[in-house]
């Protein structure tokens, strides 16, 4: 699997443009190899976020050659941003939740919690066990944790990523577990810096594939 980062800073004056160039994405439904893509505003920053998931690298290439920028002229979605950053990669790992699966996931989800990661040098295999070892199992034995992926960015960097139900469930973890996987995991052997995010997500910015949105 594939995956995509994108971060947008967008004036406050352009935010509902934005908003509804955003939903426009939509229209990628059809796309071959399009596993799912949300996304929503991060509270602390008021900075946009995205998150894409492809079946390979293959179809997102095919995509961005074929429809990206067609969409971005007819949507207008960048006169809109003053700032954008993205960043994509290989998922090297999947977490387990609630949901069946992942396509299940990205249908039930509304909130997005993400870590976006930079390793120290050397520490990656390390740091891909414990995320399979310690938050995995831990994260899904808290509730409400529907289904997550790890997406390395490059050597140094890896975006962890995990759907919640809601954002009580997500509260409930962080106050009853996250303290304890935080012990074990021992962030400060492998993380040089970590940024956070918690996205409520925006159910128009929420595009499936056309397969799935059809048996809903």
């Amino acid at each position: 699997m594939w995956g995509k980062w994108i971060g947008c800073t967008v004036p406050a004056a352009a935010r509902e443009q934005f908003f509804t160039a955003q939903a426009a994405w939509s229209t990628i439904s059809d796309q071959p190899g399009l596993v799912g893509q949300l996304g929503g505003w991060d509270p602390a920053t008021g900075r946009a976020h995205l998150l894409g998931l492809w079946a390979d690298a293959e179809t997102y290439r095919s995509f961005m050659h074929e429809r990206h920028d067609a969409v971005v002229s007819g949507n207008q979605q960048s006169t809109t941003c003053t700032e954008i950053d993205v960043a994509t990669g290989e998922t090297v790992l999947e977490m387990a939740g609630d949901a069946a699966d992942l396509p299940h996931a990205l249908e039930r989800a509304t909130l997005l919690r993400v870590a976006d990661c930079r390793l120290l040098p050397g520490r990656e295999n390390h740091f891909l066990e414990v995320q399979r070892t310690v938050w995995a199992p831990g994260m899904a034995a808290a509730g409400g944790m529907l289904a997550g992926t790890v997406t390395r960015l490059d050597a140094h960097r890896h975006l962890v990523t995990t759907l919640w139900s809601n954002s009580a469930a997500h509260q409930h973890y962080s106050t009853h577990h996250l303290p304890a996987l935080r012990s074990r995991a021992t962030l400060e052997h492998d993380i040089r810096s970590m940024t956070g995010h918690v996205l409520p997500l925006e159910a128009a910015w929420r595009v499936l594939p056309q397969s799935r949105a059809h048996e809903r």
